[in-house]
Parts: structure tokens; sequence; C-alpha cells
């Protein structure tokens, strides 16, 4: 593996290892403030699996962040061009 692809994996894992701290914290926040459900592990799951598809996916559009933005650009400059 060379070196700027390394370099790229552990700042996603940095990321996406924040995230879903962050992420599963938020969630228990959630659940607590909107339940009478008390912290147990089947809670801790839930708010994982929950979390976890949000994180990969946030962490994916960070990364290409770029390229989404130029894609959208393309796409509108390509409809005004049309209605020219």
């Amino acid at each position: 593996m060379n070196y700027k692809l390394k370099k790229k994996l552990e700042l996603f894992l940095e990321f996406l290892i924040f995230g879903l701290f962050m992420g599963i914290t938020e969630d228990l926040i959630a659940i607590r403030l909107t339940t009478d459900t008390s912290f147990n592990l089947r809670t801790l799951w839930i708010a994982t699996i929950v979390t976890i598809p949000f994180a990969i996916f946030g962490e994916l559009i960070v990364d290409k962040k770029d390229e989404i933005t130029n894609s959208i650009n393309k796409f509108f400059q390509k409809k005004r061009n049309k209605k020219s």
C-alpha cells in the first residue's frame, strides 16, 4: 500500500471513529430525552446500529466533497445552458 493511500485510509478511519462516537452519543441523548428508556446494552446496540450507516455515508461524502461539488456545478451549468 503506497503512502498516500495509507494516509487517506488513516484519515478516513479517524473521522469515521469520531463520527461513530458523536453519532452514538447524540442518539443516546435523543433517546433519553424523548423516552423513559434507561441506558442498557440494548439501547447502546440500537444507537450503534442506527449510527453506523450515517457515519459511513457522511465520511464518504466528506472524502468526495470536491468531486460532488464539481458534479453539481456542472449539472446546473448544463441546465442553465439548455434554458438559454
